[in-house]
């Protein structure tokens, strides 16, 4: 497994938490951390959507991005998940990753200082040159759009 080196500054309302960090061996995404304020936990009431802070700021190197994606178990037991899934944080961004949360479940959800809320994923990026032609090469499938394939 390659590794890159990205530079992170923890904001002051982050002081005392975690760096993002691997839970497995083979683990693709860095959890991160929802940093609330200890005495004024995020009340996600069922069907908001709130902006939660990290603290975070990074440093990507040209030719990578961060994608900020949902945590499994938040969705599966409590029907929280990442609105904008997968969020994108560009390398040239340089202000604090905010990690926009929305409730699906029946129930109340609480934020906590600290909980992971979301996993980051590191990836490289391939810039397109587009062109424009007069026609598009043929393909089997064609124009075929939404359930096209399907049986």
């Amino acid at each position: 497994m390659s590794a890159i080196t990205i530079d992170v500054q923890q904001l002051p309302h982050g002081a005392g938490l975690a760096l993002p960090a691997y839970q497995t061996a083979y683990a693709a995404g860095l959890d991160l951390l929802a940093a609330v304020p200890k005495d004024a936990p995020l009340i996600l009431e069922p069907g908001k959507y709130a902006l939660v802070p990290t603290a975070l700021t990074i440093a990507l190197p040209a030719g990578y991005e961060a994608q900020v994606r949902p945590r499994s178990g938040l969705a599966a037991k409590h029907g929280v998940t990442v609105l904008n899934a997968p969020g994108t944080i560009d390398a040239d961004y340089r202000g604090e990753i905010g990690v926009l949360l929305i409730n699906h479940g029946a129930a109340a959800f609480t934020i906590r200082r600290g909980e992971r809320i979301a996993q980051m994923v590191i990836a490289a990026v391939v810039r397109a040159e587009l062109v424009t032609v007069a026609a598009l090469g043929e393909t089997d499938r064609g124009a075929g759009g939404f359930g096209s394939t399907g049986r």
